[in-house]
Order: structure tokens, then sequence, then C-alpha cells
């Protein structure tokens, strides 16, 4: 987004945050930084004194297009009753707005979603701090609410103009993966390498053998920091990565971080029964859940392969690679690992 990336200013951030809420007429406030990682993210209040979310997104991750597209969708996604931000229209009319290169920044494209006022289920790497009771009915209702998110989204019919990524067999394992070629990353050692590209030809295969899976946009990131609890209602934000893809990578990816949590069991039977309350989940497809586990493993070590300028980046690289290769070894699904 910088075009220092080493030096990231604070002020040069602000700086074009207001830029950005000229669009809105909005300029005069100072935003407030929640995050950089993808975009950076701002809490900022509208007109009416109501909070809301501005994005400055990362140049080169998503075109135009493609981000309007992703705003359409949570817009439909908005008037289906499901707990998801709402785009918010410049003065102009438009859901997203593009920002001119300057000194410090590329061109780039920034947008306004509403708050939810949801706190984060919880953060990677820190065990959840809830009971087994309580962790039951979280996992039921966020099952339940993505099983309406992908019964909504087949009702909803886009636009001809509509492009978001998919996450098919070549978005996880082809040549070029939407999160990075993992078994191709700067830090592996020659055997890391070679074992990585032996499991994505066997991944590759099964993938290609799967039997007829649902199959429509997905959210694609459902980890903790984007599922929100409100009391017993769940919230779900940051659609940055959403696109066309196999509903169990949704399942999958809900999972994946809890799967060493104490109450896993109850986690996992919870939101497979909250999905199955809304839409039909297939015993045969469920039975797939470990093979969308792994894919879900890869995607890490390609998304930290292409950030090897983290200050933590070569530590969490071994680690995701030792997390697919072990998921591999005890799942039995590249022979010879």
């Amino acid at each position: 987004m910088l075009k220092n990336e080493n030096s990231p200013s604070m002020q040069a951030l602000t700086d074009r945050a207001r830029e950005a809420l000229g669009h809105w007429s909005l300029g005069e406030q100072t935003p407030q930084l929640l995050k950089v990682r993808e975009n950076a993210v701002f809490r900022i209040l509208l007109e009416n004194g109501e909070p809301a979310a501005l994005r400055l997104h990362r140049q080169g991750y998503h075109d135009e297009n493609t981000l309007a597209s992703e705003l359409a969708w949570m817009a439909a996604l908005r008037r289906a009753n499901l707990p998801v931000p709402a785009p918010v229209e410049s003065r102009n009319g438009q859901l997203t707005v593009a920002l001119p290169e300057t000194q410090n920044f590329d061109l780039q494209h920034a947008d306004i979603v509403s708050w939810m006022h949801g706190s984060p289920l919880g953060q990677s790497g820190v065990p959840l701090p809830h009971f087994r009771e309580r962790l039951a009915v979280i996992f039921r209702s966020l099952g339940e609410t993505m099983a309406r998110m992908h019964a909504a989204s087949d009702v909803w019919r886009p636009p001809s103009s509509f492009s978001r990524p998919s996450w098919d067999v070549n978005g996880f394992l082809g040549e070029q993966p939407l999160w990075g070629r993992f078994w191709d990353c700067e830090g592996l050692s020659d055997d890391q390498a070679r074992r990585l590209d032996d499991l994505r030809q066997s991944l590759r295969a099964q993938v290609e053998a799967l039997p007829a899976l649902d199959y429509g946009l997905i959210h694609a990131d459902l980890v903790r920091e984007n599922v929100l609890v409100d009391g017993d209602r769940i919230e779900m934000i940051d659609f940055d990565d959403g696109g066309h893809g196999w509903r169990m990578f949704d399942i999958a990816t809900a999972l994946f971080r809890n799967r060493h949590e104490t109450h896993y069991a109850s986690i996992k039977a919870a939101l497979i029964e909250g999905y199955r309350t809304v839409r039909p989940l297939p015993d045969d497809a469920l039975a797939t859940l470990p093979l969308f586990m792994i894919l879900r493993s890869l995607t890490y070590i390609g998304w930290i392969g292409e950030r090897s300028t983290m200050p933590d980046a070569a530590d969490r690289l071994q680690r995701y690679v030792g997390d697919a290769l072990a998921l591999a070894d005890v799942l039995g699904t590249a022979a010879g690992l």
C-alpha cells in the first residue's frame, strides 16, 4: 500500500484516509487506525454519528471491478437479512472510489462499510475463553449463519460484470494458487519443498476425483477474527477473499484453528448441527472435511511465503509447514510422506 512498506507512517496513512473520506464528505475527522494487513482499516463516523469502517485496499490484490463485486454481494446478503457489513455509497453514489498515486502511495481504492457491533470470537493461537456449553451455542449459531449465507448467495443473481476469485482445484493447487506457491517459498528446505510438491500432486488427484459437492459463493476466511459474537448472534466480516468455491472449504476454515481446543468435538458437532438446520450437508460431503483441512493448511504456507519481510515470517513458515505435513501424515492423504 505504501510505496515504502518498511517505513509506514501513521501520519501518511491518516492523511490518506482523510483524502478518501472526502469522497463521502466526511473528511473533517481523525480516522482511528484499527489494523494494517491486506488493507488498512479505520474506524470512522458517518454523518448521523454512527461508526463505520473505512478500508484502504492494497494495490494489486483486487481490481476495481472485483472490489465492486464484493460489495454488491455483501449488499445482497444484507437485503437477505444476513448479519454482514453494508456498503455505504459515496456522495456520488459509488461503492468504491479510486485514490490517485501520490509521493507515498500507489493508486488504490477505498470503500466504507457499516459497523458491526459484535466482538471477535477469538484470536489465533489463544485458547477460546468459553465453557463447552457456550461454545456449542456460538458454533451452532455460526453453522446456521454460514448456511444462510450460502443459501442467500444461491438465490441472488449477480450482475454480468460480477468477478470474484475461484477457490477451485487451480485456486488451491494450480501453478499460481490464490494465496501463493506453497511448495516454492523462500525459506523451505529442499526436503520440505519436495514433500510439499508431492503432496500437491497427490491432493490434486483427490480434488479432481471429488464427487459433486455443493459449490457456490463462499466467504473463504471464516477465521476467529472474522466471526463476531453479539450475544447469541453471529456476525461475519471481511469478505476480502470471498469468491466461488466448495462450501466444505468454509466449514473447514471455521474449524481449522479450533481443532486443538479442549472442546473441539463439541465445537465441530455444534457447527455441523447448526448448518444442517438450514441447509443439507450429506455425510459423503462431510467425509471430505480432512481433505479441505489440509487444503486450508497449505494456503497459510503460501500466504506467509509471499510475506517474507514480516518479523516472524520464518518461524511462521516452519510452523505452517510442520502443520500441513503432520496433517498429511495422520490423515494418510499423501502416500510416502
